[in-house]
């Protein structure tokens, strides 16, 4: 850290240039002695990234950042203010502590808060904050946080990780790719503490996690703005019953579809003809990991268009539903495509022989703020084009 980024002058210069070309004071000379271009750009870079991501920070004066990449991987406040309401009893301690968002919204839930960060740097610069931010009830220390569970004698009521994929994998699906290693100290983690709660990235397998990981009591799909966020597996010491599935879609109201592994495996029944149905319903990303397809349709009174396709129809509109839901005005063939100028309608493809671009290109589709033309499959296995008018979005 250098405290002199935190001068007055220094961040009246940094607040007057968030819309400056970083590139560019990167490569001019410094305005103040003892600081560096870089060290300015980087301020202003990550302190932008912050915006929307992460607004108490952006909007308290103080506030020292971090590389832009540390803000790029931690949690934003939407999805931390969440996670902090699953952490049971009066003391937490995070092992990966990285910026400390999500440190100091567990603050806000317990009584103490351990914040491990092996790098000495941004350990400083969380603790800095947390006093800027007035929350007193983190400890903060510089070391390993899976070393520091190993060796102390201490007991908490949480234990929370967030594994990092190890540099030398690309995309990771396993646990056992990522660092600290979960799945290898698993039973350390569960004798140090009643509850373990451990992030992962989205395009980890909800299979092979659970067969790499025990008494996992919840898992929660958290998704802002149709964007898959995070997993969040809720591991209970003492837990003997059935896994519950949470989807959680996080936008303006939160919405929340829960249920028991064993409810999604039932049948339901597939739209043959689409003309006697008003309305389409789209899930939220979330929704669709959970894979819980038949379940949504029976949950929210809907008819499942085709089994390889996860779009609903509907008599009547339920706000409810976490995703999407579309008024059908008028159903379309390839031909009446062909027929019409001026075409206009943002594309939706679900289970149809073509992509988006191909599409807007060989119908000279134009795009549209409230117009879809979605491109699907009914249980008859026949392709259909629908136009609609979207009525509620995510």
């Amino acid at each position: 850290m250098n405290p002199k980024l935190l001068t007055k002058a220094v961040q009246e210069y940094i607040n007057a240039n968030l819309k400056a070309d970083v590139n560019q004071i990167a490569l001019a000379k410094s305005k103040f002695e003892g600081i560096s271009s870089a060290e300015l750009a980087g301020q202003i870079l990550s302190k932008k990234k912050s915006e929307k991501k992460l607004p108490r920070w952006f909007n308290t004066p103080g506030i020292y950042y971090p590389p832009a990449l540390s803000i790029e991987q931690t949690s934003s406040e939407i999805t931390a203010s969440y996670k902090s309401k699953l952490a049971i009893g009066h003391s937490l301690i995070d092992l990966t502590g990285g910026f400390g968002i999500d440190a100091n919204y567990f603050a806000k839930q317990m009584d103490t808060v351990t914040h491990c960060e092996i790098n000495l740097e941004l350990s400083e610069i969380a603790a800095h904050n947390a006093n800027i931010l007035k929350s007193n009830n983190i400890e903060f220390k510089a070391l390993d946080g899976m070393e520091f569970i190993k060796t102390t004698s201490h007991q908490y009521d949480t234990i929370y990780v967030d594994p990092a994929r190890r540099a030398s994998k690309g995309k990771v699906f396993m646990l056992k790719d990522c660092t600290p290693d979960v799945s290898s100290n698993l039973d350390l983690l569960l004798e140090k503490s009643k509850r373990l709660l451990i992030k992962t990235a989205p395009l980890l397998d909800i299979t092979a996690g659970l067969n790499e990981l025990k008494q996992v009591s919840e898992i929660h799909i958290v998704s802002v703005k149709n964007e898959c966020k995070e997993l969040l597996w809720v591991i209970d010491r003492d837990f003997t019953g059935e896994l519950k599935i949470i989807a959680a879609s996080l936008n303006e109201t939160e919405k929340i579809f829960s249920f028991q592994k064993s409810e999604s495996l039932i049948n339901l029944k597939y739209a043959e003809n689409l003309s006697t149905f008003k309305y389409l319903y789209e899930p939220d990303t979330a929704l669709l990991k959970s894979g819980a397809f038949n379940l949504i349709g029976e949950r929210y009174q809907l008819v499942k268009l085709h089994p390889q396709t996860q779009l609903y129809a509907s008599n009547i509109i339920n706000n409810s539903f976490p995703g999407r839901i579309f008024e059908i005005e008028q159903q379309l063939t390839t031909t009446d495509l062909k027929k019409a100028t001026n075409l206009t309608g943002n594309i939706i493809v679900r289970n149809y022989p073509a992509k988006p671009e191909e599409l807007s290109k060989k119908y000279k589709i134009m795009s549209a703020q409230d117009q879809f033309l979605i491109f699907t499959k009914t249980g008859e296995n026949d392709n259909i084009i629908l136009s609609t008018r979207i009525i509620q979005h995510y």
